[in-house]
């Protein structure tokens, strides 16, 4: 099972509609996917069109990470009709906001990992959505992951905050979890043909070198169009769906290959 933390320490830059996409393509490969919404906005809980009532949400499972309140806060999206692999989603919520503090303790901060530890086998792909926050919540989010993607947009604003997210990923690697790799920096809502993003683009290959993913997401109207009809990107079939989702998939294959690489190392 590989759990992948997408985050970013800067709002409006996309985040969601990465996990979205990473979602997307994992259902298009047959993965058994688990989305953990760790963001109180709750954009991927709506955006995977779960629909049901819950006991528990995500900040259940950090107050007491057992295996009975996970099973109680995970809904079916939506997306899994059609699909012989299921999408469950881990709910979340306004509640969480309470949680995103600076003083967590050590089993807080290590909650998501010990109650996914439990489901280890059930799925293929644990997707963790943080907020846009260097708060309670991403930290635990990195603390449960194996690979962090850190999404970007080509601004001088989100560049530092990427920077400040390849920080924080090594902060939790060296405190709490061992096991923690950056998977890289994506670039979302690139328009090739604006000189100033592909000026930011080459300042953060210059920057980050090879932590610069190759798949760069272009701002489609298509991705706007999924997810304003809760469907998966792939779904849709226009030109401009079928760039992305092909992006999405090669996103997906690299941060498994990295994944089950460091595995055998």
């Amino acid at each position: 099972m590989v759990v992948i933390a997408v985050c970013s320490l800067k709002g409006g830059v996309g985040k969601t509609s990465v996990t979205l996409g990473l979602v997307s393509a994992a259902r298009q490969a047959g993965l058994r996917t688990l989305v953990v919404d760790l963001d109180p906005q709750g954009d991927s809980t709506a955006g995977l069109d779960v629909d049901g009532d819950v006991t528990s949400t995500s900040a259940t499972i950090i107050d007491d990470p057992r295996r009975r309140h996970l099973r109680a806060a995970t809904l079916r999206s939506h997306w899994s009709e059609g699909s012989a692999a299921p999408v469950d989603v881990v709910v979340g919520g306004a509640e969480l906001a309470r949680l995103d503090r600076t003083d967590l303790s050590t089993r807080a901060l290590t909650s998501l990992r010990t109650v996914l530890d439990k489901v280890d086998g059930a799925y293929d792909l644990v997707v963790v959505d943080c907020p846009p926050s260097l708060g309670g919540l991403t930290r635990i989010g990195l603390a449960a992951a194996h690979r962090a993607l850190v999404v970007t947009e080509p601004g001088v604003f989100a560049i530092a905050a990427a920077d400040r997210a390849l920080k924080a990923v090594h902060e939790v690697r060296s405190s709490l979890n061992p096991r923690l790799q950056p998977l890289g920096i994506v670039v979302n809502r690139l328009r090739a043909n604006i000189g100033e993003h592909r000026y930011r683009v080459e300042e953060l290959a210059s920057l980050f070198g090879p932590l610069v993913l190759t798949q760069r997401i272009p701002e489609r109207t298509s991705v706007q169009r999924a997810q304003g009809a809760f469907v998966p990107i792939h779904d849709l079939r226009n030109p401009g769906a079928r760039e992305v989702a092909g992006l999405f998939d090669g996103l997906l294959a690299h941060a498994l290959r990295a994944t089950r690489r460091r595995w055998q190392t």
